[in-house]
């Protein structure tokens, strides 16, 4: 298992969790997922859709969630490379993930950092 995926796995939640958690169906979801208003996470070789619990407050999905995937879209991202940008440490010494700051209530952070991420090449 990669760092990225046992990261993942330790820190998501399934569908199915979800669904019973926020007392909707699977399908909707995804289509959240897909309408940017969540951050949903599919490992290749994967068919399971993993989503990151800190995008979550009170049970519900963070406001700032649709701005920061939308910033990601618009500078190519992927769903695993957006993951990757939001919890990597953020300096050379530094403890704190780009996902603390969202906690934080930093989202103009968040963003304008996801908007100036690089994709995998």
């Amino acid at each position: 298992m990669s760092g990225i995926e046992h990261e993942l796995r330790s820190e998501a939640l399934s569908a199915s969790w979800l669904s019973t958690s926020l007392g909707i169906g699977t399908q909707r979801i995804d289509a959240m997922r897909r309408a940017g208003e969540l951050i949903g996470v599919r490992l290749p070789g994967s068919q399971e859709t993993l989503y990151p619990a800190w995008q979550f407050d009170g049970g519900r999905p963070r406001e700032s969630v649709p701005r920061i995937v939308a910033a990601a879209r618009e500078a190519g991202l992927d769903d695993v490379r957006l993951y990757e940008v939001l919890t990597s440490r953020a300096g050379l010494g530094g403890t704190r993930r780009l996902v603390d700051a969202l906690r934080d209530g930093g989202e103009e952070h968040v963003v304008a950092a996801v908007r100036q991420s690089i994709p995998r090449g």
